[in-house]
């Protein structure tokens, strides 16, 4: 095949997911459960074996990245973060500059575990603070106050060199200037990278139900999109331009694990509901695991993965999702390698068209959408391959 070693382009990295919250947030389609108890050693335990059945797929690889998501992962013991890097460490050769996140929830209890969790290996902390004003974070179903998210911040930035934070905006009741203020204000807190999120009413979510049922109302198309724009005004003024949709950073900040998703690089997925793409044998596969924490636990004491299958990503769908990943990206996608996954030819009248309308620039092999064009990306992506 020809994209053989094509995830060579982007990196390898691992995924570990662990499935447990405090409570489960209202907007939340997340594979995250709630428990009153775990055995903590039977899922360390788990998540090792996991993770050395993947490495035995994937020999001779290095590792680029390592990132703990979920679900609450600063709700793991720190023993078992550090056995799980351990066990990276130990089966697959990890980069010696490896960025290794972990996601964390801004609680006082949960932001104590931090020097824990330098100690075990993690190098860069994600948390999610999504509102800067109380009531909203209340209406949002968090456990954390704008206080406790400040100070957990605060602790997480004098243990890691590189902390990020998400916000959701055109969330209920909010303006345009409410986000505006807000952005300024999460600008003044951030360090090197933030992820804005417009609030997307979710099947199966508890704001899908009161949503249907008329007890929620959020901001029109029109204000979220000129939220948007002012997303990228503030943000690219401050030295945060957008490199991807929803995520800005300065220059040589950017996730590292997530670039390896957008440039459709290869990484591993582990732990309930995780998702993999993975090339092996000469074919890329998809890999998914099963996403009841009990059920995957279970299946994994007997095969070691928990997987409920993966499936051969044929030429032209593996072409056709690096488009889908890239023109995600400020620095968008190279045709030459779209073609070598075995993508058609784009139509050129079409794809003169989006050029002519402002949605994609294209200089030499280079396509890339353009901020209008990022607002429009499913629509742009249709029209370029249809």
């Amino acid at each position: 095949m020809s994209g053989v070693k094509d995830w060579q382009n982007a990196g390898f990295g691992i995924y570990v997911h662990w499935p447990f919250c405090a409570a489960k947030c209202p907007y939340c389609d997340f594979n995250s459960h709630v428990r009153r108890g775990t055995d903590q050693a039977r899922w360390r335990t788990a998540l090792v074996r996991a993770l050395k059945s993947e490495a035995a797929r994937t020999p001779g690889r290095t590792v680029d990245t390592v990132f703990f998501g979920g679900g609450t992962p600063s709700l793991m013991p720190a023993e078992t973060v550090a056995a799980c890097i351990e066990a990276i460490r130990s089966n697959w050769s990890l980069s010696p500059d490896a960025e290794i996140t972990l996601e964390a929830n801004p609680t006082s209890v949960e932001a104590e575990r931090f020097r824990d969790y330098a100690g075990a290996g993690v190098n860069r902390i994600s948390m999610g603070v999504q509102a800067l004003n109380d009531a909203d974070l209340k209406a949002l179903g968090r456990m954390h106050s704008v206080s406790e998210a400040r100070a957990a911040f605060d602790t997480a930035r004098g243990v890691f060199d590189r902390v990020s934070f998400d916000l959701i905006y055109a969330r209920m009741g909010q303006s345009i200037e409410d986000w505006r203020a807000e952005l300024r204000e999460a600008l003044d807190m951030a360090v090197d990278h933030l992820s804005l999120y417009q609030l997307t009413i979710e099947a199966g979510t508890r704001f899908a139900d009161l949503y249907r049922l008329g007890k929620l109302h959020t901001p029109s198309d029109d204000t979220a999109a000129a939220m948007y724009d002012v997303t990228q005004e503030v943000c690219g003024n401050a030295g945060l331009p957008a490199y991807e949709v929803s995520n800005h950073a300065r220059p040589g900040f950017e996730s590292r694990h997530n670039l390896i998703y957008w440039r459709y690089g290869d990484y591993v997925g582990v732990g309930p509901g995780a998702h993999g793409r993975l090339t092996l044998g000469g074919r890329r596969v998809a890999t998914e695991t099963l996403l009841s924490p009990e059920a995957w636990l279970e299946a994994a004491d007997n095969d070691g993965i928990g997987s409920c299958g993966e499936t051969e990503i044929t030429e032209q769908d593996q072409a056709t999702e690096y488009l889908l990943m890239c023109l995600r990206l400020q620095e968008g996608a190279d045709l030459k390698r779209y073609e070598n996954l075995g993508g058609a030819p784009l139509c050129p009248v079409r794809l003169g068209g989006l050029i002519e309308n402002g949605m994609v620039l294209k200089n030499g092999t280079n396509l890339a959408a353009t901020g209008q064009g990022r607002i429009l990306l499913n629509a742009v992506l249709a029209e370029l391959l249809t």
